[in-house]
């Protein structure tokens, strides 16, 4: 029988090569051997990978617009990203191919289209009326670049301004250019000796379309006539001009300038302004010119009818404010109010109850587009409260270091979590509804409970709720209420080795049955929470200090199962309870003046209020040793049913019984292994490596080992680049030196060469701890960087208080399984292929007292052991799933035999493993480094999909990326931004029911009414021909090296989903007409020489007919 490469069946992915594993893997067991067979329901065609949607604020936005009639915001990245938000929970998410930074949107009001002006020099033509937007039509700048767009309510022509001054017309609906120019140098003044500059605002006059207002970059104003195609007043100031904004009568507007002005002009007196304001300058008292002042960036001036007008404006404060935040100053009347903003302002809209611009505008509220936050500005009310922002905007609220994914919750969970995060909402927010409200939700066809936790760099974790494709916060909790602030630089003798963020979130362990949550920080501290419903006052925070040291002595370890020597004082096989006083002493030395048995973070010692939701049950620091600083933690599990917690780091393993406040084990990676240490070691104190105290991080080669890199902060820039990769936080490095394609022996060692094995993956369960087993037991399965899984057995007393008297025994089992590359994720199944997950106990309110029979029940209580096995035969074996970065196994159990073998990848590693329920079955998901999404069935590890998703750009992507069930996933896409995505052939098919509708058929409101007086006398809005003016009919056809059209992706979904509207049908003909377009111009040769060809038959025809007209049949 042929012997196939495992390699080929990654590659080829085809039926062939997967039955081909399969005989492979007969191969490598005799016939005796052989596994009982479990019928696998997994196939390929239940995958399928696509992205569903992204949460989260836009990450660097570049430009805003708003449809005041459907009522939807538009925001543009400098990435080229688009996205668009209606109603909470109506969110899109679009992007331009090319990634150019978007400089200007614009709505085609109440049309379901948006154009948008990239950096690039292209327009694009947005079909908005599909739940998946598509572009129509592109329009690409070959001479020119675009600097300003303008589109006027209801109509069809777009004017665009350009670098050198020059304006043209855009026919929205066929995207082809009139051949109606505007020239700079007709524009302007003939006695002008200097170029006007770019165009940086065109507007129409609101009372009459005729009148187009230009602005020039330098300070020229020019008001074009565009029937009569010359300029009819000219207004020139010495200011550059960085916008122009009408009154709605048409006979002023108003000016911002770089020196901080306002200028208002009439229109019929271009001499001079009638005013002049500087709205943050300092008056002099002489009477001289205010202090110039910074740009006044933009301005809106927005009338009421029962009331002054606002002028509302962002920039222009006084150049002494220094350190001032950015601000939007809102002038109404004589009341000046400055609002202060937390980041700079890109971009603000005023949003008015009316889209006609010659109507009163009556504004309601300001929307400000700020670097890393989107504000609403209710001017309805006194004070301008903001309006409280329903979207999910606050992801990065502080930088994102972990997240975890969890699909198929508890159903009482979200409520619950809800419940205590509901009382953490500030006051003082507008009464209003949200103002932006349009579209409609999608139908949710999917209805299981999803949360997504993030973990924070200043040590916050966020719950949210993602259900049906949603996202909105739940409860937010902040880890570092436990610990003393340190008030000033002097008194931070304990934090400075980390960076700016020491209370950052490294690792999140959460059971969602009990609802018991554990996190692992940066400064190499764990804290276990418990979730209650009621308010408690801790009066001494329960808090242990662990002593994990990296030292091998030359003594051999004792051979057999018995626990090895341990070498620190804390440790050992059986529990240290702590001393009544619960903190130690935070400071102490060892004898040559070393920090010594000192943590990171001191922890407070007040009484602690804790409110509803999750409350600290003990705290869990690492220590320094003999001057140094504990080893940051690379793995974590807690498990609520033992009461235990474990974490490890590249120094060795400690478990800790979070019930009794113990420590149970502290052990060195290389004491779990006992005498079976499969590798060679050099003696090492732990001294050895420390570098002198000036060494910064900047100088770190490969072969050194600094001990403060261990807690550094995640998102410190000054990372080297040589620090660990997957486990360690890192923020956006940029991996051009292929640091991520070279094979790797571990993840978390490579800042120095010295093997050190790091624990990378824990996992309590219940099942065969050694070969001789006859019945399935609690113990702790631990997988470490060098790819070595060992095996720890527990052995816990009685439920109920025995439990929190008698001691928890723990010890190595000698059982030693090996894979090639570091382990990261380890799971059990049951004779039939089923999940065995871990044992728990229900959650129940901890705070509340219990009944005489609760208390007997709680005695009785076992813990939930969900295994489907042991209902049955307890001989039934159970098989272990094990994946590394490089390859998965799958091992039987009691016996530890190899069952299934997978190589993932050869010149790649995985970055994250999981197993993860699909289709009433279970899968293997794997992401790997080199960009690849496979999934592998269970327990077979057949290849079910491999799909080149992304490469890894950043250590951000690697940090976040999750896999959960029901075929879901996501990871961190930009610092502000959740993307998810799908493998679910199912949820892909059911994705577009499930997707809002941004465009729904509203009433365009009735335009004002004229008056009649001025219907009589004139003075109305004039209205204006501009088909007349700007048709190929008038103005001729455009140079065609001017710009060139491009056709868009649009398809035939956008054509379908465009259907009703005008640059739907538009799009339909232009489709028809693109087939045939291309021939008109033969077919016109053609028909003209057909003509002339008939012409010269007929001819012919009528001679021959007079020739033979009295002619007999037989003299022809």
């Amino acid at each position: 029988m042929r012997k196939f490469n495992i390699r080929k069946v990654l590659d080829g992915l085809t039926a062939g090569s997967s039955s081909a594993s399969q005989q492979q893997q007969q191969q490598q067991h005799p016939a005796g051997n052989r596994e009982p067979e479990i019928q696998e329901t997994l196939q390929s065609e239940h995958f399928q990978l696509c992205k569903t949607v992204r949460h989260g604020f836009p990450y660097q936005p570049s430009a805003l617009a708003f449809d005041p009639v459907q009522k939807i915001l538009a925001v543009g990245t400098q990435t080229g990203a688009l996205r668009l938000f209606g109603r909470p929970g109506v969110e899109c998410y679009c992007q331009h191919d090319s990634g150019a930074a978007v400089i200007q949107l614009q709505f085609l009001i109440n049309e379901g289209a948006l154009v948008s002006a990239l950096a690039d020099d292209t327009l694009h033509l947005w079909n908005l009326r599909q739940k998946r937007p598509a572009i129509l039509h592109s329009l690409k700048f070959c001479r020119e670049r675009v600097t300003f767009c303008h589109l006027p309510f209801q109509s069809k022509w777009l004017y665009v301004g350009t670098e050198r001054g020059n304006i043209h017309i855009v026919n929205v609906e066929s995207f082809t250019l009139s051949g109606y120019v505007i020239m700079w140098n007709k524009a302007i003044e003939l006695s002008s000796k200097s170029h006007p500059g770019p165009v940086v605002h065109i507007s129409d006059n609101p009372m009459d379309e005729g009148k187009l207002l230009i602005g020039f970059e330098s300070g020229t104003v020019v008001l074009w006539d565009l029937k009569s195609k010359k300029a009819d007043y000219r207004y020139t100031y010495d200011e550059a001009i960085h916008s122009v904004a009408w009154h709605h009568e048409g006979k002023q507007f108003i000016c911002s300038h770089s020196d901080g002005t306002l200028t208002i002009w009439n229109v019929r007196s271009p001499a001079k302004p009638v005013q002049t304001i500087t709205p943050h300058g300092k008056q002099l008292k002489d009477g001289k010119k205010p202090e110039p002042c910074k740009p006044i960036l933009k301005v809106e001036f927005k009338t009421t009818r029962s009331g002054e007008p606002f002028i509302i404006l962002s920039g222009g404060l006084s150049y002494d404010t220094v350190g001032r935040r950015p601000c939007l100053t809102v002038m109404h009347g004589k009341s000046t109010a400055v609002l202060e903003m937390d980041y700079s302002i890109v971009d603000f809209l005023t949003l008015c109850e009316t889209p006609y611009p010659n109507d009163f505008q009556e504004p309601y509220a300001v929307v400000v587009l700020l670097e890393k936050d989107l504000v609403l500005i209710d001017l309805a009310q006194n004070g301008y409260p903001i309006f409280e922002n329903p979207y999910p905007l606050s992801i990065h609220e502080s930088p994102v270091t972990c997240c975890e994914y969890f699909a198929d919750c508890p159903v009482d969970l979200i409520p619950a979590l809800y419940s205590v995060g509901a009382r953490q909402k500030r006051q003082g927010y507008s009464k209003k509804e949200w103002p932006i409200n349009g579209g409609n939700w999608g139908l949710g066809v999917q209805s299981y409970p999803e949360i997504i936790i993030t973990g924070h760099a200043d040590g916050s974790v966020k719950f949210w709720d993602a259900s049906a494709i949603t996202l909105q916060v739940l409860y937010k909790l902040k880890t570092s209420k436990v610990f003393e602030k340190s008030r000033n630089k002097d008194d931070r003798p304990n934090t400075d080795i980390v960076d700016e963020d020491p209370y950052a979130i490294q690792i999140i362990s959460w059971c969602p049955e009990s609802r018991m949550l554990c996190i692992a920080g940066v400064s190499a501290h764990v804290i276990i929470y418990r979730f209650s419903k009621q308010e408690v006052i801790t009066e001494v925070i329960p808090m242990l200090e662990v002593r994990l040291l990296y030292e091998i002595s030359d003594v051999e370890s004792p051979e057999g199962e018995q626990a090895p020597p341990l070498p620190t004082p804390v440790g050992g096989a059986t529990p240290q309870p702590i001393p009544p006083q619960s903190h130690p002493s935070t400071s102490s030395s060892s004898s040559d003046g070393l920090r010594d048995n000192v943590p990171c973070l001191k922890v407070k010692n007040s009484p602690l209020k804790q409110s509803p939701g999750y409350q600290t049950e003990l705290v869990i620091q690492l220590v320094w040793v003999s001057g140094e600083p504990p080893q940051q933690i690379t793995s974590l599990a807690v498990n609520s049913s033992y009461g235990l917690v474990v974490f490890g780091n590249c120094n060795g393993i400690a478990m800790v019984d979070y019930l009794q406040k113990a420590v149970l084990l502290n052990l060195g990676t290389i004491e779990l292994y006992g005498s079976n240490d499969p590798y060679r070691r050099e003696p090492r104190s732990p001294r050895k490596s420390r570098q002198p105290s000036g060494a910064g991080l900047c100088d770190i080669s490969e072969g050194t080992a600094v001990p403060e890199d261990r807690c550094k902060s995640p998102t410190s820039a000054k990372m080297s680049r040589k620090l660990s990769l997957p486990t360690d936080l890192k923020p956006d490095l940029d991996i051009k030196d292929n640091s991520f394609s070279r094979s790797r022996s571990s993840s978390v060692t490579s800042i120095d060469k010295e093997s050190r094995e790091a624990i990378s993956a824990l996992h309590f369960c219940e099942t065969f701890t050694r070969k001789a087993d006859s019945s399935p037991s609690p113990c702790l399965w631990v997988g470490t960087t060098l790819g070595t899984v060992l095996v720890i057995a527990l052995n816990l007393p009685p439920g109920g208080e025995q439990r929190l008297l008698q001691p928890v025994i723990v010890s190595p089992s000698g059982t030693i399984l090996r894979l090639k590359g570091a382990i990261l994720r380890m799971a059990f199944l049951d004779t039939t292929g089923c999940l065995v997950p871990p044992a728990y106990e229900a959650w129940r309110e901890h705070n509340v007292p219990e009944e005489k029979d609760e208390k007997e029940k709680s005695k009785k209580r076992r813990p939930v052991s969900v295994s489907p096995s042991s209902s049955q035969e307890i001989c039934e074996n159970q098989y272990a799933v094990i994946c590394s970065e490089k390859q998965a196994k799958v091992i039987s159990l009691p016996s530890q035999n190899c069952a299934y073998k997978q190589n993932i990848t050869e010149t790649s590693f995985v970055l994250r493993g999981d197993i993860v329920a699909l289709n009433n079955s279970i899968c293997l998901a794997c992401f790997c480094a080199n960009g690849h999404i496979m999934t592998f069935s269970l327990p077979s590890l057949r290849p079910l999909l491999d799909v080149y998703y992304l490469p890894l750009t950043n250590m951000r992507i690697a940090r976040t990326f999750c896999f959960t069930n029901n075929g879901q996933a996501l990871y961190l896409v930009s610092p502000t931004e959740i993307q998810r995505l799908t493998y679910s052939q199912e949820t892909c098919e059911n994705l577009q029911e499930m997707l809002g509708e941004l465009f729904t058929p509203v009433e365009t409101p009735e335009a004002p009414n004229r008056g009649f007086f001025k219907g009589l006398f004139g003075g109305g809005a004039q209205s204006l021909d501009r088909e007349e003016l700007f048709g190929e009919s008038s103005s001729g056809k455009a140079s065609r090296s001017l710009a060139q059209h491009i056709p868009g992706p649009g398809g035939i979904e956008g054509v379908k989903g465009a259907a009703s509207g005008v640059v739907g049908e538009l799009a339909r003909a232009r489709l028809a007409l693109d087939e045939r377009g291309q021939k008109l111009g033969d077919l016109e040769e053609r028909t003209a020489a057909m003509l002339s060809s008939a012409d010269s038959f007929s001819k012919h025809a009528h001679e021959m007919m007079l020739k033979y007209k009295d002619k007999k049949w037989y003299q022809f």
